[in-house]
């Protein structure tokens, strides 16, 4: 349920109502827009008296909410959500490229690529330290010592670092990591989602391989209902019957996603295609779509990359595909 305030109503009625209903056992979520303040209820409010609250003098209007995601509701937060990571936004019109390998593979490597990707117009660097694959025998990652790397690569360059968590008991390893990312294999670990709610990082939520967009918000609803409100969600591919391509890129996510939530909303057109001759196209059609970032994976020799290569750009394709994605940023629909 929402309560919608009248314009320039009196700070002592607005207090007055928002302890009451704390008393009565809701948990409020308050967005003062430029012309309007909501107050979202969270809880049973099943037992609300809407004639009552509709009869007071500050109050416009009260609406229920039929979709069971409340926090990640646009209608909780008309305003697109603004999230700073280390003096980088992003949402809002705030538009970012996180860069970086796959994984991490050595110190030459994660340096030189964050370099070059930060040269390339990057905002913030990515790299797998846990690796989730499907083989057992694949590279598994670098774990401690690939996040002493990414470490030593911002310290380098000054980007934030974007990376993977596997579970909840990794988090104290993941202090000094800016944004941390929940894979597609665990948009879904529900206890893992919990523990990321307790704490403040900004969390960058993937889309898992056969879930619906309501699965997705349901899912950043978890971490919000914990007091975590820094998320950005994620489209990167879903499984479909085509071969052509690793995953079916759904871009319709991203106008779908902006009707339905504040939160950020990036694209990951490198797990999304498979392949990095089609990364460009993908990554220039999520630009246009109205997405406020991209992913995109880059690598200083990808034919030997210990894991996907194949997808994987050069700084320099990087580097020229940035320039094309600047160019057609003032045609993307908001």
């Amino acid at each position: 349920m929402i309560i919608l305030l009248k314009d320039k109503v009196n700070e002592k009625q607005v207090t007055n109502l928002t302890n009451w209903l704390e008393h009565s056992g809701f948990q409020l979520h308050i967005s003062k827009g430029a012309h309007q303040t909501i107050i979202g209820l969270i809880g049973d409010t099943s037992r609300v008296d809407m004639d009552l609250i509709s009869s007071l003098d500050i109050v416009d209007r009260v609406q229920r909410i039929q979709e069971p995601f409340k926090s990640a509701n646009r209608k909780f937060h008309e305003d697109d959500t603004v999230i700073d990571v280390g003096g980088v936004k992003i949402g809002g019109g705030h538009f970012q490229i996180i860069a970086g390998p796959c994984s991490v593979e050595n110190r030459e490597q994660i340096i030189s690529v964050a370099q070059a990707v930060k040269r390339g117009g990057a905002g913030m660097l990515r790299g797998g330290a846990f690796k989730p694959r499907t083989s057992p025998y694949a590279f598994q990652g670098l774990h401690e010592k690939g996040l002493e790397l990414l470490k030593e690569a911002k310290a380098a360059t000054g980007l934030p670092i974007v990376t993977e968590i596997m579970e909840a008991a990794h988090l104290p390893l993941f202090e000094d990591v800016d944004v941390i990312q929940v894979g597609a294999r665990n948009m879904q670990n529900f206890e893992l989602l919990k523990e990321l709610g307790q704490t403040r990082k900004t969390i960058l939520l993937k889309r898992g391989l056969a879930n619906t967009l309501e699965e997705l918000l349901m899912s950043a609803e978890y971490i919000m209902a914990g007091g975590n409100n820094h998320v950005i969600l994620c489209e990167r591919g879903i499984r479909t019957f085509e071969t052509y391509t690793r995953n079916t890129l759904d871009l319709s996510a991203v106008p779908v996603l902006r009707k339905l939530t504040h939160l950020p909303i990036v694209v990951d057109p490198s797990h999304g295609t498979g392949h990095a001759e089609y990364v460009p196209a993908m990554a220039m059609a999520a630009t246009v779509a109205g997405a406020d970032g991209l992913i995109i994976e880059v690598h200083n020799d990808p034919p030997h990359a210990l894991c996907d290569g194949k997808q994987s750009l050069t700084p320099e394709q990087f580097e020229a595909l940035a320039k094309r994605i600047e160019a057609v940023r003032p045609y993307a629909v908001r």
